[in-house]
């Protein structure tokens, strides 16, 4: 089983993070269990697009900017994919970014709620410039693996907590199964369904696994292993966050989302008046573990783009991880509510999506790339339907 658990499973923590903790709770506690079916879409959808950037990975040993780089290696072609791909990252990113943080500050919100009161300078919090700094050292020093480790442990935690509580809570077994039914969808909750997708299928995740991939599986090994860890790790993380949702619908207390208490409120089945300490420490741990992941992605990214070289103490790679962590602090640190800014992240990821996922299907079609390796027709299928509904949806949440 150990074979099973590697660049997925990191990828699969990265968005069990605070947004995907925050969205999932505000889908439960708005529409009940009638969104199932978009988080079974979005976990299907992130499947299907994961496998193949690590199928990229894998064959090539190298990630999606180097195989942009052989694709597209001049003319016209190259300068319209390239400024929509760098475009897409660099924002989504730091859009993710500032979500990451603000919800490690949600968690240390609960944790020492006197820090945040006494340190406040004015707008500025001295909070999320404290986890910047953090997330600055451990990336810099390259510490930054073991201590993610230990944060993801500590995810993988709460995650089982709601798992108990979910069968504490005794949902309604019919209403779930009716949820995973696709329903007619009015008004507010269109944006609800992009920030499940987006929360769920990262578009950086993409890049970062598939650049990742050549830390543990070479091309000799076994393909059939790989989408084999790919799909265990997706679906233990579509799982978690489909508990999420069946907790918060099932809550006769929590009525709405807008602090990190509100957030903790679900679990006090489990915990009773500890619950907001739990909930602190695992928002904290969920938005630190992301936080240090979404920056080194976009790095990862402009590094294969710009054919620097493989040595991440490079200045570019290092400049490239900075910016976004700089851009993270200062949204993070202005008034507006936490819960929000995480939300915007979740909706501009998903609005961002379809043009990551259709340079992703075109690559994986790509002969030059993948050789033999390229999709076969139920990934081409599967891959077409998702950039559709995808493309559909921010269309439809852009003109809403």
């Amino acid at each position: 089983m150990k074979k099973y658990f590697g660049p997925s499973t990191l990828v699969a923590a990265a968005f069990i993070g605070p947004g995907t903790l925050t969205t999932c709770t505000m889908v439960g506690v708005q529409t009940s269990y009638s969104l199932l079916w978009a988080m079974l879409f979005a976990i299907v959808a992130t499947i299907v697009l994961q496998e193949m950037a690590a199928r990229l990975g894998f064959v090539t040993q190298q990630g999606l900017g180097e195989a942009f780089n052989r694709q597209f290696p001049k003319g016209i072609s190259r300068l319209v994919v390239f400024f929509l791909v760098i475009g897409a990252i660099l924002i989504g990113n730091a859009a993710y970014e500032a979500g990451n943080i603000s919800g490690g500050v949600l968690g240390l919100d609960l944790l020492v709620p006197i820090l945040s009161e006494s340190f406040g300078i004015g707008e500025v919090q001295l909070m999320p410039v404290a986890l910047g700094v953090i997330c600055f050292l451990l990336m810099y020093f390259g510490g930054y693996k073991w201590i993610e480790k230990i944060l993801i442990s500590l995810v993988i935690l709460m995650s089982v907590c709601f798992l108990v509580t979910a069968i504490m809570v005794q949902p309604n077994i019919s209403e779930i199964l009716q949820g995973f039914i696709p329903q007619r969808v009015e008004g507010e909750n269109f944006l609800l369904i992009m920030a499940v997708i987006g929360t769920t299928v990262v578009p950086y995740n993409l890049f970062l696994h598939a650049s990742t991939i050549s830390k543990k599986w070479k091309a000799t090994d076994s393909l059939k292993d790989l989408r084999i860890e790919n799909a265990v790790a997706i679906i233990l993380g579509g799982l978690i966050s489909i508990l999420i949702i069946i907790t918060a619908a099932s809550s006769d207390v929590l009525t709405e989302v807008k602090s990190a208490k509100d957030l903790a409120i679900q679990l006090e089945p489990l915990f009773g008046q500890r619950a907001k300490w739990f909930m602190g420490v695992g928002l904290m741990a969920a938005g630190l573990s992301s936080a240090l992941t979404a920056p080194l992605a976009a790095a990862f990214a402009a590094k294969g783009l710009f054919g620097w070289s493989d040595d991440e103490t490079n200045i570019k790679f290092r400049a490239v991880w900075m910016v976004i962590l700089v851009i993270g602090i200062l949204v993070s640190i202005t008034d507006v509510e936490r819960v929000l800014i995480i939300k915007f992240a979740q909706i501009t990821n998903a609005i961002l999506l379809p043009f990551i996922a259709g340079y992703l299907l075109y690559i994986s079609n790509s002969k030059v790339i993948l050789g033999q390796f390229t999709n076969n027709r139920l990934s081409n299928i599967l891959g077409v339907i998702v950039l559709i509904v995808t493309i559909l949806l921010s269309l439809k949440s852009l003109f809403s």
